[in-house]
Formats: structure tokens, C-alpha cells, sequence
């Protein structure tokens, strides 16, 4: 999989949902336009099937056709919403690992880049979609992406605006880099699409969980086993999940202390990562470096999410 850098074909998929504004998946095009590379499609995305961005079969066909083009670099997703999963078991996995691609998107794309990250041993990159992010691009988060999609490790990997994570559980480890969104990690346990996470290091985010449902996420992963097996965790944004006011809740601080606080392994928070404009880009499926001591934690991307054939 090589450096991304301009003259390279990208095709913009829809695995999951459409986009609200057919407007910004223009804008979004034209930027990436703009910047020299060739973008090419398959399909219409502005006609959505109820919370689809089309019925199952057109979403595969989509997907595995440009699964098995050897003339197309990079998959970047018009967003996310839902979709993917129920496209999982029908992917055309031999032709991902005859032609690997870098594959851009987060949220619901979760699903998908964990899929062929176990199936086809493709790396991606979490990172912004064509209908979201790219028709606005803020530039700390834009530089971060490019410098990740042409071959560069960041070290440490900060914030857009330099911020650093916060310790929460010290120790040091060096694994691979994994995670996305909570809700998409744990509803692959027990599938053949979850990566093997032991010694991994898990990233994660979400939007629209209140605490007690991000408490049972983290529980499914507790109660499989997963989150004793990690080499290192870090903690993203979790936006919009404010309990109800005349309702009791405990904080997320509270969850996230209470899953956290026996583990074997460093835990770090602050993560620049989630639903919200101006935010990290992290590669899925590369060596990393955690390492948490008393008054700082850092994380070091050790190799590229592309690299040179």
C-alpha cells in the first residue's frame, strides 16, 4: 500500500448511511479534487434507503467492486451512520488481500476497517469523510491526516492544537494499534470480524451514549475477556452523552474509572478523537507505543499506515 500523494485515484463509497446534504459530499469531492487526485464513483449516494444509503446489494456491489480494482489506491467513505455490519459477511476478502487499499472513515466505517484489518490484513486510517469533515477542513486536523496518508509517523501523536493525553494508569506498552468507535467494537465480539486484541493497543469513542449505556458496552468487553487482554487503552471524546437531568447516573469518569481500575496495563485519556470537527486522525492496524507515567502519557506511532511496495 503505497503513500497516498496526488495523481492517485480514490473512489468515495457509501458503505453505511447517506448524507443528509448531497451539497457537502460535492464540496467534499471538489476538495479532494482540488488537492490532485483522481476521484471516481460507482453509484449515486444522495438517495438514501431509509437509514441506508442504499439497499444491501447495491452497497455490496459497490464495495466489492472497487474491492477488487487494482487501479484504485484508497476507499474514502461519504460518512458514517449505519450500514457496514450487515455488509460484513459478504465481502470479497480475496480480492481485499490481492489489491489492499487505504481505507478512510470512522464512527459506523468501525465495523468495516476491523473486518478487513482481520480478514485481509489491511491497515486504514480513522479519520475524515467526504461528507463531513472534508467540505470544511480545519487545517491542524487536515495537516495531521495528509502526513499519516503519505507514510509519516507522528511522535508523539498530539492533539490538532498540541494537546497531550493524561495519565490514568501507568505502564508502558507497544502493540498494535486498534479501535474506533465503542458501540462497533463491541458489537463484533463474538464474530469472526474482531481482531485478536490481546496485547493490542485499543482506542476508543462515541457519540449519543449516555453513561449507563456506555457502562454496558464497556461490560460486554469486560465479561469476553477483552479488556484483561489489552497491552494499553486510550480514551477518545465521548460526545453527547449527557444523562437525563431528573434522572440519577453516574458520571462517565465513574464508568470509565471503574473499568479501568484493575487493569494490567497503561491506561490514557484526552484523546483528541471522536464526533466533533477538529480532531487526531489515528491509523487502525500499525505499531504503537503507549507509555503512562505519573504526570504524563504519550503515544508514539512506530510505523506507517502506508508504506512504499
Amino acid at each position: 500500500m503505497q503513500p497516498l500523494r496526488p495523481g492517485a485515484r480514490i473512489a468515495v463509497i457509501a458503505p453505511a448511511s447517506a448524507p443528509p446534504d448531497p451539497a457537502r459530499l460535492d464540496a467534499g469531492i471538489r476538495y479532494l479534487t482540488a488537492r490532485g487526485y483522481e476521484v471516481v464513483t460507482s453509484r449515486d449516494h444522495g438517495t438514501p434507503y431509509g437509514y441506508l444509503s442504499a439497499p444491501d446489494e447495491e452497497r455490496l456491489a459497490e464495495l466489492n467492486g472497487f474491492l477488487r480494482r487494482a487501479d484504485v489506491q484508497a476507499l474514502f467513505c461519504v460518512r458514517g451512520g449505519y450500514g457496514t455490519p450487515r455488509l460484513l459477511p459478504d465481502l470479497d476478502y480475496e480480492a481485499a488481500r490481492r489489491h489492499p487499499k487505504l481505507l478512510v472513515g470512522y464512527s459506523d466505517i468501525t465495523a468495516l476497517q476491523l473486518a478487513l484489518f482481520t480478514k485481509a490484513g489491511w491497515r486504514s486510517l480513522s479519520g475524515p469523510m467526504v461528507a463531513v469533515e472534508w467540505p470544511e477542513p480545519d487545517l491542524p486536523s487536515e495537516r495531521l491526516f495528509w502526513e499519516l496518508a503519505q507514510g509519516g509517523t507522528p511522535s508523539p501523536l498530539l492533539g490538532p492544537g498540541g494537546e497531550a493525553l493524561q495519565p490514568m494508569r501507568l505502564g508502558t506498552a507497544t502493540g498494535t494499534l486498534l479501535g474506533g468507535n465503542l458501540a462497533l467494537v463491541a458489537r463484533l465480539v463474538g464474530t469472526p470480524y474482531l481482531p485478536d486484541l490481546t496485547g493490542a493497543i485499543l482506542f476508543l469513542e462515541d457519540i449519543g451514549e449516555v453513561p449507563y449505556r456506555i457502562d454496558g458496552l464497556l461490560a460486554q468487553l469486560k465479561l469476553a475477556g477483552i479488556l484483561d487482554r489489552l497491552g494499553g487503552l486510550v480514551l477518545g471524546a465521548f460526545t453527547e452523552s449527557a444523562p437525563p437531568a431528573d434522572r440519577p447516573s453516574l458520571s462517565l469518569d465513574d464508568v470509565f474509572t471503574h473499568y479501568t481500575c484493575d487493569l494490567d496495563c497503561p491506561v490514557a485519556s484526552g484523546l483528541v478523537y471522536g464526533h466533533f470537527p477538529i480532531k487526531n486522525t489515528l491509523p487502525v492496524g500499525v505499531q504503537a507505543r503507549l507509555t503512562v507515567t505519573q504526570d504524563a502519557a504519550r503515544l508514539d506511532i512506530l510505523e506507517p499506515v502506508t508504506t512504499s511496495a
